[in-house]
């Protein structure tokens, strides 16, 4: 294996914890390089993602890059040359640069957005993700942003506190919600960030609250999950492991507050008394308090409440029921809804009361659908 293949080997691998989709998957190339692949990756399905510089002089106790001793790095020119051969190849479809931070960060950032430079000049066009060191300057966002197609800042956990127990080098608001706001200017809807749920104890209920403000204040594209891992070495070490499921919960409330228009008052409503998720969709514990809607007569706010209703068949159900009505669950089928989820939550036609809708007044008490305000 040659020094640079060494390189690539070892420096992908270190960067498989940043997240680029939901569900995506390592791969090993011939070069030993590793790839994540999954066709619903923003950009591209064959994602090379690397460190530029494998050695970190923070602190980050969940990290396993701060346990590297072999100072191993790419020049950009060298990792330009090497990336371009695998691209030239066909074996890889896209870019996403990151790198530990050995010394002075504005020279690292320096040299990720001139390795993003060097591979436009020489006729990449391809999908290019940049990452956003904590501390970076201004002027070297604003080139990250020019040359990529997107760019993104970890946030890592959901407040100053939290941080603090897991990263006491980096400061919350200065490092990263300061710089956050800049990659927002920088590239709005271009943007993404990243939790590690879990490492900082934080509550979901925290999470709830952190997600609303990012889309308030700097609407990232997407928030991204990474369940948290302990690793052999670590001040973590002996930490407890995340459950992946928390982590599918934590999307599952993302889509609700990005895409539904659910609040995170709203989502509170189906943590427990601890402030957490149990290990059932969020959307579908929400209903299960909720009055059925009449599928012929409701909103689009109030159908998007329904499990198994998402927005296009929202508006699909709107625009066929101006047709005709629709007269019970099969023809729900119309919509392009199949299976029992929805229909537990709706009723048809005029009728007041279907046998679901029974069995849920004898069930238990009801919450009443909220309305949105009005301007919504």
């Amino acid at each position: 294996m040659s020094i640079v293949e060494q390189k690539l080997s070892s420096l992908t691998a270190a960067g498989q914890f940043d997240i680029c989709a939901p569900g995506e998957c390592i791969h090993v190339l011939s070069t030993a390089a590793h790839i994540t692949y999954n066709r619903r990756a923003d950009g591209c399905g064959r994602m090379l993602k690397v460190l530029l510089n494998g050695y970190c002089s923070y602190d980050c106790a969940y990290c396993s890059v701060r346990l590297k001793r072999e100072r191993l790095g790419f020049s950009p020119d060298e990792f330009a040359e090497a990336f371009l051969r695998l691209w030239h190849e066909d074996l890889v479809g896209g870019l996403f640069l990151s790198s530990g931070i050995p010394h002075d960060v504005d020279l690292v950032m320096h040299d990720l957005v001139e390795t993003g430079e060097i591979l436009r000049c020489r006729g990449y066009d391809g999908y290019l993700h940049l990452k956003i060191l904590p501390g970076a300057a201004r002027a070297d966002i604003h080139d990250a942003a020019r040359v990529a197609d997107r760019i993104s800042i970890n946030l890592e956990t959901t407040s100053s506190d939290r941080l603090g127990c897991i990263a006491g080098v980096k400061d919350y608001q200065q490092d990263i919600l300061k710089r956050q706001a800049w990659v927002a200017e920088e590239k709005p809807e271009g943007h993404t960030t990243q939790l590690v749920i879990g490492a900082a104890d934080e509550t979901d209920a925290e999470i709830l609250s952190c997600l609303a403000g990012q889309y308030r204040r700097v609407r990232p594209a997407r928030v991204y999950f990474s369940a948290f891992r302990s690793l052999p070495g670590t001040p973590l070490a002996e930490h407890p492991d995340t459950p992946a499921w928390r982590a599918r919960r934590c999307y599952q409330a993302d889509y609700l507050l990005r895409d539904y228009g659910f609040t995170a008052d709203e989502l509170k409503a189906s943590l427990n008394e601890d402030g957490f998720f149990e290990n059932r969709d969020p959307k579908e514990v929400i209903a299960a308090n909720m009055m059925p809607v009449n599928v012929n007569t409701a909103a689009k706010w109030d159908l998007l409440r329904v499990p198994g209703i998402g927005p296009k068949a929202a508006d699909r159900i709107i625009a066929l029921r101006k047709q005709r009505p629709f007269t019970g669950p099969a023809d729900l089928a119309r919509a392009g809804i199949r299976g029992q989820v929805a229909a537990r939550h709706l009723t048809f036609g005029n009728r007041k009361e279907t046998i679901q809708t029974k069995l849920i007044l004898q069930g238990g008490r009801h919450l009443p659908v909220r309305r949105p305000p009005e301007g919504e």
